[in-house]
């Protein structure tokens, strides 16, 4: 975990730019929906709602960014980023199988090796802190 605390910057440089990766969702909604899942909604309550996405998904990874440079808010960031991550692959597990052979599955491996990161990272800080 110390290698972990000592490269959380960098580490959540690189977790922000990936997740902010997600604004082509806000740009594009059909196609990223296409490229992360391989499948589409249609109408313009599937546009609202995958653009607001896709925003929602850009602000967390501007916040891991913000967060590798200003350590006091980073456990806090972590946590939402870890909950929004965890939320969004009990959902793909849970309703959403038949998209894992698709993006989903490797989005999901790398969301999961992001809160494993972000949580090596919370357990040893508060560790040190005791």
């Amino acid at each position: 975990m110390s290698w972990i605390i000592a490269n959380m910057k960098w580490i959540m440089i690189l977790c922000g730019s990936l997740t902010c990766s997600m604004f082509y969702a806000a740009i594009a909604p059909q196609a990223a929906l296409e490229s992360t899942f391989g499948d589409s909604l249609k109408g313009p309550l599937a546009e609202i709602v995958v653009r607001n996405w896709g925003i929602l998904i850009t602000l967390v990874g501007a916040m891991l960014i913000y967060g590798a440079y200003h350590p006091p808010s980073r456990s806090m960031i972590l946590i939402v980023a870890s909950v929004g991550k965890i939320t969004f692959i009990a959902l793909v597990l849970a309703y959403g199988m038949a998209y894992i052979r698709n993006n989903a599955g490797l989005v999901i491996v790398i969301d999961l090796l992001m809160v494993l990161l972000f949580s090596g990272y919370l357990i040893g800080v508060s560790s040190r802190r005791v």
